[in-house]
């Protein structure tokens, strides 16, 4: 008989104890979403998990299991490696594949019997998820967030982050998306977080506060393909509004810090998304700007003439404008101001 385990009792004890988080589903369900801070140890890679999951429907389960033996048994030299190591390192190993079966349930079963505390998470990335859907709103409730806005490169996810570094609890939505929620946002950035994963990693934010007060920054609903859930966003609406103001060198700076890194060629593929924004003329200078590696006349025309109009639409009050001179300048200023409140 193997030990399972529930979502919630890890969280009640997690200061006590630690626990991994081993995701044994496939590479690609992996990807799209899992637990935050989980490993990946799979059983089945990609196409022997399609094949399994063809001979179980069109031909009969006995066979896609022998298959599935057969395949999972080469692995287990090698599973058994990364778990040792892991055992060494965390007091609970929680197996999980998608709704608790026969994967997780097979690995459990076989390392308990050779002393390794492991357990089966029940229900598997199905239950966690649904965990996090019906408790997620509770987290918002009793939060006063104070929102950082600001004319795009005034630096608001660089303070945010030393605000963390201070101590101080903060929400980065761009980084629970992967995404900054412009045209350019997924620039440098890799695959987008699917909308799963983004309330996984809004819920682990919020979980692991020290307070009620929560700095956030300022987004539209919608970040890329991701969306705020309208609870999180209603409370945004009641928060402390700053505004983070700084002049065109500093914002000029901070853009080609996001977004220049090798990344010519996705700069050039989102440019042409702008062209009935901007024309064809001014989309077509600025790809040849940025061949020439010249980035810094593309950054400030398309802040004056794209992404200041766009701002400048909103009539939001500010509670308090902050001049972004400095990083660790007003990062300080901004958390004296708060605990003046």
């Amino acid at each position: 008989m193997f030990k399972t385990i529930k979502y919630e009792e890890i969280e009640k004890n997690w200061i006590d104890e630690s626990y991994a988080f081993i995701d044994v589903r496939s590479p690609s369900e992996y990807e799209s979403e899992t637990i935050p801070g989980a490993i990946n140890i799979p059983i089945f890679n990609n196409e022997e998990r399609s094949l399994i999951g063809i001979v179980y429907k069109q031909e009969s389960i006995e066979k896609a299991k022998k298959i599935g033996i057969e395949l999972a048994s080469k692995k287990l030299p090698s599973i058994y490696e990364k778990i040792i190591e892991l055992n060494k390192k965390y007091d609970n190993l929680v197996f999980f594949c998608a709704r608790g079966g026969m994967r997780s349930r097979a690995l459990v079963s076989l390392f308990e019997s050779i002393g390794i505390n492991a357990f089966k998470l029940e229900g598997g990335y199905k239950y966690y998820r649904k965990y996090i859907y019906t408790h997620l709103p509770d987290l918002v409730t009793d939060i006063q967030f104070i929102i950082l806005y600001g004319n795009t490169g005034t630096g608001k996810t660089h303070i945010l982050q030393n605000l963390k570094r201070k101590g101080m609890d903060i929400v980065d939505l761009e980084g629970c998306a992967n995404h900054r929620g412009s045209i350019l946002g997924s620039v440098g950035l890799g695959q987008q977080n699917t909308q799963k994963m983004f309330e996984s990693l809004l819920y682990q934010s919020l979980f692991n506060r020290k307070t009620n007060l929560v700095f956030i920054e300022g987004e539209s609903r919608r970040i890329g393909k991701d969306i705020i859930p309208k609870y999180l966003f209603e409370a945004m609406k009641k928060g402390i509004n700053i505004k983070i103001e700084a002049n065109m060198d500093i914002r000029i700076a901070n853009i080609l810090d996001s977004y220049v890194h090798d990344t010519d060629d996705e700069l050039i593929e989102s440019l042409e998304h702008l062209r009935k924004h901007l024309g064809d003329k001014n989309i077509d200078r600025y790809i040849k700007l940025i061949e020439k590696h010249q980035y810094k006349p593309v950054a400030e025309e398309l802040m004056v003439k794209y992404y200041d109009p766009m701002y400048e639409h909103n009539d939001r009050e500010y509670n308090k404008v902050f001049y972004n001179d400095g990083i660790e300048n007003v990062t300080n200023e901004i958390i004296q101001w708060v605990e003046n409140l």
